[in-house]
């Protein structure tokens, strides 16, 4: 069958759940702060700063980072209503205004912003253990190869890049901190700072007690002391350097608890205290394990022996320690979401400041889609009946955000009107209700 194509003098929209982040984002202070700031050789712009930035960030809600998205919605009436805008700005405007709200103080006022939008709807923030909420820090480095971008260079991934790092909070992973960095920056440089920051907005968010969990990568006094001065429980894997793998398995043998995981494997678990110079001795996790019979069932020549240490604050048996750190590797998803579903890892600007305005305005769109994606598991009213602990952004983008529908103006209003077969449209109509009553 053939079909005929015609034009109507409709208007629809095929992206009708901007209404959440539209709504999310007129609850705060951003377009006031954003609007007191005065562009240099521009005081009195045509399209405010507010709006410039708002539009940007309708576009990350839809996954679209590049500035020339933005013209295939300057006659769009819906995005400009959903997002409660008067203007939508050029692609050109849009860069040159980045560009410019850079050097200001813009990173700082979106990231307030950002976590006003928590604070004011109070998501649900799942512990890890007991009442302890997980805060997660990690570096990931973002492939920029083959560009001439300011700060692009070589990672430890092995490619030309930046390595940005993050703080993810909860079993839901809400980014409460971000910091975009060169690729050849080492993990622990200004880390401490950076822990201190993600630590306040971490208490923006909940009021439980939070565990610090990070990597081998920033295995620092400095990092500790943070954590003991900011009352925060941690989990750090620990970097054995030059220590002896031998004498820790001899360590293992007298003080740890040994169990066979299958022939030719042998593992310890254990825990001990080493002086690192503050009030008292540091309790360190340890996990030893002796191979003398590889997978394969290979007899080895020379024994392997694998060390893992882990500096902790909490009492907890060994194995609950080692299974709490496992958890760290849940970042990875959120890593991925940002990269791939938000299409943030190859930045749309050449210049370092412009693309950090950009990674943390795609964080704000990070948590907005994240506390979205929550919403819609509390009630089993959506079409997916599979259980899960977190919607992928990328799901809630597909299902959430671009949701077809007609748009009225009538009685001075506008409404939405919907498809006969509309599968979430009650789970869109429940979310919009509850983050307009927050």
């Amino acid at each position: 069958m053939k079909f005929q194509l015609e034009q109507s003098d409709e208007f629809l929209t095929a992206h009708s759940g901007l209404i959440l982040p539209g709504l999310l984002m007129a609850q705060t202070d951003l377009n006031a702060e954003l609007n007191k700031t005065k562009i240099p050789n521009n005081p009195s712009p045509h399209i405010s700063n507010a709006d410039v930035v708002v539009s940007y960030l309708g576009l990350l809600c839809q996954g679209k980072s590049d500035f020339d998205h933005i013209e295939a919605f300057r006659e769009d009436i819906f995005f400009k209503e959903a997002l409660m805008l008067d203007a939508v700005p050029s692609s050109p405007t849009l860069r040159q205004r980045l560009d410019a709200g850079a050097l200001l103080d813009w990173n700082k006022i979106v990231m307030e912003a950002g976590l006003a939008v928590l604070k004011a709807q109070k998501p649900t923030v799942t512990p890890s253990l007991r009442k302890l909420v997980p805060l997660d820090l990690d570096v990931s480095p973002f492939d920029n190869s083959n560009t001439n971008k300011e700060g692009v260079s070589y990672t430890y991934k092995g490619f030309n890049g930046y390595a940005p790092i993050f703080a993810y909070l909860g079993e839901e992973g809400y980014c409460v901190g971000v910091e975009l960095r060169e690729g050849k920056t080492h993990s622990q440089h200004n880390t401490p700072a950076f822990l201190r920051s993600s630590l306040n907005n971490a208490r923006m968010v909940t009021s439980s007690i939070i565990l610090v969990r990070m990597d081998s990568g920033f295995d620092s006094i400095d990092n500790i002391k943070v954590c003991l001065k900011g009352e925060a429980e941690f989990i750090i894997k620990r970097n054995i350097r030059k220590e002896s793998p031998e004498e820790w398995l001899a360590l293992a043998k007298k003080n740890g608890e040994y169990y066979l995981e299958r022939p030719g494997k042998e593992v310890y678990t254990g825990h001990t205290y080493i002086d690192r110079g503050l009030e008292k001795p540091l309790r360190v996790v340890f996990k030893v394990i002796l191979r003398t019979i590889d997978a394969k069932s290979q007899i080895l020549l020379i024994p392997d022996i694998e060390v893992q240490t882990f500096w902790t604050s909490l009492p907890d048996k060994p194995e609950v320690i080692i299974q709490q750190y496992q958890g760290l590797g849940t970042m990875e998803q959120f890593h991925s979401e940002f990269k791939t579903d938000m299409d943030l890892e190859r930045f749309p600007s050449g210049k370092f400041a412009t693309n950090e305005l950009v990674l943390t305005l795609g964080v704000v769109s990070y948590n907005m889609l994240r506390f979205i994606g929550q919403q819609s598991l509390l009630v089993k009213d959506t079409p997916l009946r599979k259980q899960a602990q977190r919607r992928r952004v990328r799901t809630v983008i597909q299902n959430l955000i671009t949701i077809a529908a007609k748009l009225v103006y009538h009685a001075r209003r506008y409404k939405l009107r919907f498809g006969r077969h509309s599968p979430w449209l009650n789970a869109l109509k429940r979310i919009y209700i509850a983050i307009d009553s927050a």
